[in-house]
């Protein structure tokens, strides 16, 4: 390669990772967080659930419930159960007997609402939003749709950009890349540090960093970017059309016929039904069509355990004039788009090997913001040079101050917002979305410019380190004290998802308090 494009190549890696640096230690820091999204939302709400949760639950007694106050009758149903938690997604449509009066909804959801079968209560997505759903949601911006979808178009680039800086960092580093990775000189100068450790650790991530930079370009941009001027032009903005071709599965229609026949049916026999027919099936979806009428049918979908298979969805339908399967999709034959769009979202969610998948994938997140850090500290270090004119250097090093502030600054923010939530956000508070936002943003923002008015980053390191060490400890502190599920107390019954992140604060309390207690004054 000629020094011109290797130039060009450097130069080029340097102002991507610049540009985005900030963006990116955002996206990772929580979407590290958000492999725990589930066993977060059971901390929050105190819900720890069993295996398999979603076929024991009594539908018999909660479709009747539901009909008692939502006179179900010619509507359709659906209630699936897409994350690990107690309250499952239900959907139930408008009725299609025209002769019946039904009160508008409004909002973008309507027909949409979460329902806890134990209690039989109803919340929606305001009353319902959890911690976990924040964090997943900022993962890719979505607190950003000021206009259109401009969150999820920016977090999409974000991805795009990051994958041209690893693939240009490959490039700068393919000769020397094995010999540099055993290099660390921790006496040497700054800038030699921050060059060992970006090199050796982003190597370790590379193989992460690249499936995660693919995976998100495709999840963001293919379907929140892409998908819908798809749908609009080629599809005639039909949502159903457009899934039947990505899945390559039939739609069936059941037509309403328009005669009441209470038929004595059991969803719970039916979900025992589909399992008795593939044993390992976890079910997840039930659906009803044609409530109440002679036409009615019901749907029992779910997905092989992943360690079986990773994709791959299947589903019984039985017709209820006869009890007759009318429709079968084996959950264990795959086609090539199912597949390949099942596997680049386990890919990227990471939630296919239990927790101890997840917990190489956190790591390797916060391994790949040190990469993010290093590689602005390494820029800061190369341009703090005497011929380099003053007002330049002291412009850099406000501006990597500023870096610095901002994505440090979300240890302790995240590790304060926990605490703020488990002790002032309880059940009767009806907007939790707003409570969880401003709590967050508005401390994240004055922490962000008291951390910019320290004039070194020692400082700013060190505060961080010792207030997000401090309120990591008090996280499991606060949960304990509201609740009663003290992490032994957790450990003893049984309760997992507790216990992960109540054990996940404790263990970044105590890798702060590690580093803070290896950290030296002689810091850039």
């Amino acid at each position: 390669m000629s020094n011109r494009i290797y130039n060009i190549i450097f130069h080029t890696h340097t102002l991507s990772g610049i540009i985005i640096s900030a963006l990116l230690y955002v996206i990772f820091f929580t979407g590290s967080i958000s492999f725990l999204r589930d066993e977060i939302n059971a901390w929050e709400r105190n819900e720890p659930i069993q295996k398999d949760y979603f076929s024991t639950i009594d539908f018999d007694t909660a479709i009747q419930n539901l009909d008692s106050k939502e006179k179900l009758y010619s509507k359709d149903l659906s209630f699936s159960h897409r994350y690990y938690e107690k309250r499952i997604g239900a959907f139930v449509s408008k009725a299609k007997d025209t002769t019946l009066k039904e009160e508008n909804t409004k909002g973008r959801r309507r027909g949409f609402f979460y329902l806890d079968t134990e209690k039989n209560v109803k919340s929606d997505y305001t009353s319902n939003y959890s911690l976990g759903e924040f964090f997943y949601r900022l993962h890719f911006f979505a607190q950003l749709n000021f206009f259109g979808r401009s969150g999820y178009f920016l977090s999409g680039m974000v991805a795009l950009f990051f994958l041209f800086a690893v693939v240009t960092g490959v490039i700068i580093h393919w000769k020397k890349i094995i010999p540099s990775f055993y290099v660390f000189r921790p006496k040497a100068k700054w800038k030699t540090i921050w060059t060992d450790a970006h090199v050796a650790l982003g190597l370790i991530g590379l193989p992460y960093q690249f499936m995660f930079a693919v995976t998100g370009a495709f999840l963001i941009i293919g379907y929140t970017v892409m998908l819908p001027p798809v749908q609009k032009v080629l599809y005639n903005d039909d949502a159903n059309a457009l899934t039947q071709a990505m899945e390559e599965r039939v739609q069936e229609d059941f037509p309403f016929i328009g005669e009441r026949v209470a038929y004595q049916v059991s969803y719970n026999e039916l979900i025992s039904k589909t399992k008795e027919k593939w044993p390992d099936l976890v079910v997840n979806e039930l659906k009803v069509f044609n409530y109440g009428d002679r036409n009615m049918h019901v749907q029992v979908s779910g997905s092989p355990e992943y360690k079986d298979n990773i994709s791959g969805t299947g589903y019984l339908t039985y017709r209820l004039s006869d009890m007759k399967v009318v429709a079968t999709e084996d959950p264990y034959k795959t086609s090539y788009i199912e597949g390949a769009n099942d596997i680049l979202r386990r890919l990227h969610y990471g939630d296919y090997g239990g927790y101890g998948m997840k917990l190489i994938y956190l790591a390797l997140g916060f391994i790949t913001c040190f990469v993010i850090i290093s590689g602005v500290l390494i820029w800061l270090v190369a341009r703090e040079k005497k011929n380099v004119p003053i007002y330049k250097r002291r412009f850099n090093s406000w501006l990597v101050r500023i870096y610095m502030a901002v994505c440090f600054g979300l240890f302790p923010v995240t590790a304060a917002t926990f605490i703020a939530v488990k002790l002032f956000a309880t059940e009767a508070l009806v907007d939790r979305r707003a409570f969880i936002n401003q709590t967050f943003f508005w401390t994240w923002l004055v922490v962000s410019i008291l951390l910019v008015l320290k004039k070194d980053h020692y400082s700013i390191n060190k505060l961080c380190l010792i207030s997000g060490g401090i309120l990591s400890f008090l996280v499991p502190v606060a949960h304990g004290f509201m609740t009663g599920n003290w992490v032994w107390n957790s450990i003893s019954n049984g309760y997992s998802q507790l216990v992960v992140v109540d054990l996940f604060w404790i263990a970044l309390g105590l890798v702060s308090l590690f580093v803070l207690m290896k950290l030296k004054k002689k810091i850039v």
